[in-house]
């Protein structure tokens, strides 16, 4: 190991360290037989009226539908590919969990949300990675649906947060449609009660089936961001209004965005400076991609890579549990682990 690479793993000790610190200080989540409880929800008896047991594919009180789809016992829910190559990575994953026919069809119209809220290159891992991006295509036009549109709203002018992630160019190439939000029109949708309605990209409102495909990566305001934050760019809502109980609004988000599959991208993971980062001395090279189609464990597992425990989770999982979207202890789903090389 070379000097460099030495400091390199004492700055990430040390950003695992802060990162952990952040998310302590914040949590008020209550552990019990390893099950993660939000503290409101006990009180309250329930979130807003949500029906938690909703069929799979029907059409939810808030118009968007349930985009989860009913899977053989025999399938596993979760599979972590390592490997120097982040294309590699997402089709030995997806292979493994049974491949995208399981998921999609030749009727469906698959829309894919990346993380792409940032004007930066893909070495400072602020969005996904374009090679995820890519295979992820790649794997769903195999199955032949009827639209593939790759969709976000960002934070920096879009154009060129699409153009310089380098998932513009990638996604095209890859044969998938790419809608830019001032490209699309909108339709109002009641997000929560508490939330309100809110403006979101006409491509998410019409999907039939939805693949989330976010970013690790370190956060300011929630010491880590992954799946269920990322939902944020269905909408060019200031961000402000989010921000209010952030933690309860990362998971009314994911109440409403219920995604066919998630793929984790822990290639290059932003271990400091989040969400928009910057300095390549913040980066640390992972080489993992995670899949599955529980996306609270998908987001716990990923927060394990910042040194964060079950017990040590900020609220919105224990928000998110309640709703019945997901079980944080993501070992319990026996994660099948493999090496691509």
């Amino acid at each position: 190991m070379s000097h460099d690479d030495n400091s390199d793993d004492k700055n990430i000790k040390s950003s695992n360290s802060k990162t952990k610190r952040r998310l302590i200080t914040r949590r008020r989540v209550l552990i019990a037989g390893g099950a993660v409880v939000g503290a409101g929800a006990l009180a309250t008896g329930g979130f807003l009226g949500w029906d938690h047991h909703l069929r799979f594919g029907r059409e939810t009180e808030t118009g968007i539908r349930d985009h989860r789809v009913e899977l053989p016992a025999s399938v596993p829910r979760m599979v972590i590919a390592h490997g120097v190559d982040p294309a590699m990575n997402v089709r030995a994953a997806i292979e493994r969990i049974g491949g995208m026919k399981l998921f999609i069809d030749k009727d469906d119209v698959v829309v894919i949300k990346p993380n792409i809220g940032w004007d930066r290159t893909p070495a400072q891992a602020a969005n996904t990675h374009p090679h995820v991006v890519a295979q992820v295509v790649r794997e769903c036009l195999e199955v032949g649906p009827r639209r593939l549109i790759v969709c976000d709203c960002p934070v920096s002018e879009a154009r060129k947060a699409f153009e310089r992630s380098g998932i513009m160019k990638a996604a095209l190439d890859a044969g998938a449609e790419v809608i830019l939000p001032e490209e699309s029109s909108y339709q109002t949708v009641l997000v929560s009660k508490r939330l309100g309605t809110w403006d979101v990209l006409d491509p998410f409102v019409k999907a039939t089936k939805l693949i989330n495909v976010p970013v690790a990566k370190h956060h300011s305001l929630t010491g880590v961001t992954v799946g269920m934050k990322n939902w944020i760019g269905i909408t060019g809502k200031l961000r402000v209004m989010f921000h209010a109980d952030i933690q309860r609004s990362v998971a009314e988000l994911s109440a409403l965005m219920r995604p066919t599959l998630t793929v984790v991208d822990a290639s290059r993971v932003l271990m400091e400076s989040g969400p928009q980062g910057g300095n390549l001395k913040d980066v640390k090279q992972v080489g993992s991609v995670a899949v599955g189609v529980d996306p609270i464990a998908l987001d716990a597992w990923a927060f394990s890579l910042f040194g964060v425990g079950l017990d040590e989770l900020p609220e919105q999982f224990g928000y998110a549990m309640d709703m019945g979207l997901g079980q944080a202890d993501f070992n319990s789903l026996a994660p099948v682990e493999i090496i691509t090389g």
